[in-house]
Parts: C-alpha cells; structure tokens; sequence
C-alpha cells in the first residue's frame, strides 16, 4: 500500500461494502494481499474488535467485545485487555502479525496461547484449570 490515504481510503470501502457484517469483512481482508492486509490490521482504521474477529472467526461476550470495540488496532502491538479471571488479566495482542492471548497477573504469564486458535484454546484453559 503506497500510503495512509490509499490505506483509509481502502479500509472505508471495506467499511461500506461490508455494512457492519463482521464475517463479510474478514472475508474481504482475506482477498486482499499479505503488505495491505497486514497494515491495516495494524493500524488506526480499524478497531481491535475487527482484528479480533478477523484471526477468530468468533465473536466474544458483550463485555470483551466492547473493550476491543474501544481500541485501535495499533493498540494490540503492546495488548489489550480483553478479560479478568480472578487475579488474572486475559491479554490479546499481535506479535509479527500473529494473534497472541496470554493469561497473567500482571507479573508473571500464567498460559500464553498464538495463532488462529489461541482464543478457544484461552477458553478451554480458562474453564478447566481457573
């Protein structure tokens, strides 16, 4: 992608081609190419709730959803926090372009889970040993 205008220009294509239809946006992400794909799901243009859905396929609680809903993208360089079990912060981040859930008490990891699945297997976690 050339430059931030083409990408924003892009991105409110998307937006309108897809009216708010989370599956059909991920959909249209995935035709583009790896450099534009990866820009925009790092960027400003779009909210963490719509790279969430993108690696996912899966749409959270109400509350997880709105906590996405209410950061950038370029927020999941660093994590967003997603969830609290306990003493635990459920942490959803990109690293490399790759999605990244790690469980922590804000000292150490407890369960770190990567890739398209890391989320369920969050759950799993979350529901048999938390």
């Amino acid at each position: 992608m050339a430059d931030y205008m083409e990408l924003a220009e892009l991105a409110d294509r998307l937006f309108e081609a897809s009216d708010d239809d989370d599956e059909l946006l991920a959909r249209m992400l995935d035709t583009l190419d790896e450099e534009t794909r990866g820009a925009l799901l790092s960027s400003d243009l779009l909210n963490a709730y719509q790279v969430f859905y993108y690696h996912f396929r899966e749409t959270p609680d109400e509350l997880t959803k709105e906590r996405l809903q209410l950061h950038a993208a370029s927020d999941l360089a660093r994590g967003v926090v997603i969830d609290e079990v306990d003493i635990y912060e459920v942490i959803f981040s990109l690293e490399d372009g790759e999605p990244v859930v790690i469980i922590t008490d804000g000292e150490n990891t407890l369960a770190r889970f990567e890739g398209n699945q890391a989320y369920g297997e969050t759950l799993r976690y979350l529901d048999e040993c938390l």
